[in-house]
């Protein structure tokens, strides 16, 4: 997701858990975790466009590296907020979520996040929101305005803000769920009607929004690229076919560059 996005999530999540004790310190220690991860654009200062692009959410979203950083950040907010009764274990659980929630939701967009780094290069992606999606991230930025103006005094209404955005999110995330498989059955179904074979299935969604969708499928050539809403009612879908043109990756086929791009492109390309 976006930073800002991060931003505002992360502060929320941070109220929830040690907003009572800190106050609204607790906002910028989780917007700091949830945004730790992205770290890794420091990268870009001394690696090419190419082994930039596959290390982005590559080791720093790994499970791995959460786990090293965790217990580092929390002894280090112990340390910082003494006195206090917030237990290590507290900030362990604390700083443990922010970063996971960070990881979880990068791996809900395109290209993939490398939860195993180092040890596989895999990228877990399942392509249900946008990298900016303002209809997931407008109730975490409400909510982290409302954080800000409150008194910290009304912990009630603070925590019915935080609740707000997180329920939200979610409920968006699960619509994002029901538009994605609906509208994969009838993009499926409708291939099928056309005679269209393919191998591989992609759908991801457009700019800004997880209802109108974006369609790749492959077959041994090329691609049927479409789009598809899960409002659409047409009984029918209008596909554009693309050569892949291997042929003209000859002269740049021993590239390492090349397999790098093909790897973060996942094969389409």
């Amino acid at each position: 997701m976006d930073s800002l996005t991060h931003i505002v999530l992360g502060a929320c999540i941070g109220e929830a858990f040690a907003g009572k004790q800190v106050g609204k310190k607790a906002m910028f220690w989780g917007a700091l975790m949830q945004s730790l991860p992205d770290v890794d654009f420091v990268a870009s200062f001394w690696l090419n466009p190419v082994n930039d692009l596959l290390a982005h959410r590559g080791f720093t979203h790994s499970f791995l590296f959460i786990l090293l950083v965790t217990p580092l950040m929390a002894l280090i907010a112990e340390r910082v907020h003494r006195p206090h009764d917030i237990s290590l274990k507290k900030w362990l659980a604390f700083f443990c979520v922010e970063m996971l929630v960070h990881v979880v939701l990068d791996a809900m967009n395109a290209y993939g996040t490398g939860w195993f780094e180092p040890f596989s290069h895999h990228r877990f992606g399942f392509d249900l929101l946008f990298v900016a999606d303002p209809l997931f991230s407008i109730w975490p930025g409400v909510a982290f305005v409302a954080l800000l103006v409150m008194n910290n005094r009304n912990r009630q209404a603070r925590l019915n803000w935080v609740r707000m955005s997180i329920v939200m999110c979610v409920c968006y995330l699960g619509f994002g769920v029901v538009s994605k498989t609906a509208t994969d059955r009838e993009v499926k179904q409708m291939a099928a009607k056309q005679g269209i074979q393919w191998k591989r299935y992609l759908s991801t969604p457009t700019p800004l929004n997880n209802m109108l969708w974006y369609v790749v499928l492959e077959d041994s050539a090329g691609y049927h690229l479409g789009y598809r809403s899960l409002f659409d009612r047409d009984t029918s879908m209008l596909f554009t076919y693309f050569p892949r043109n291997q042929q003209l990756l000859q002269p740049v086929q021993d590239e390492e560059d090349t397999h790098r791009l093909i790897r973060f492109s996942q094969g389409y390309y």
